[in-house]
């Protein structure tokens, strides 16, 4: 999906490339910087979503080689961590993610629940949302 995702947003992005070179070839005067700057704005939404699906993937593949293989003593980055709060893991900052079932945060370390959370162990408290939580697991 993530995949079908990617591809969809690069192909888009070249279409709009193309489509504000061709303009530069056949106009001139304001009209022309008008289309060209509309075809920019196009292709640099489409790399936005190009690159945020290339993230996701990346920190599910993370994901998937951290699940299962063995629990840490601390909190760093590269931690999915099971808390009182749900599950995040300390990546780079890429909002929501589902993986089986479970709604994962990736967070990046340098955010304010990511800092809360690096160097903490199993049964450490830590606020979040102006309640204590607790780190159940880290994994």
């Amino acid at each position: 999906m993530l995949d079908d995702r990617m591809a969809v947003a690069w192909n888009a992005m070249e279409a709009a490339q193309e489509s504000a070179n061709d303009q530069s070839k056949s106009s001139a005067g304001d009209k022309y910087e008008t289309s060209r700057s509309m075809g920019q704005l196009d292709r640099n939404m489409h790399a936005r979503q190009y690159e945020q699906a290339r993230q996701e993937r990346t920190i599910l593949e993370r994901l998937q080689a951290v699940n299962g293989s063995g629990t840490y003593e601390r909190v760093a980055t590269g931690s999915l961590v099971k808390t009182t709060a749900g599950y995040f893991f300390i990546a780079v900052s890429a909002g929501a993610i589902n993986l089986k079932g479970e709604t994962i945060l990736a967070v990046s370390a340098a955010t304010p629940i990511g800092q809360a959370l690096i160097g903490k162990e199993v049964k450490d408290t830590f606020l979040f949302k102006a309640k204590n939580r607790k780190i159940e697991e880290i994994l």
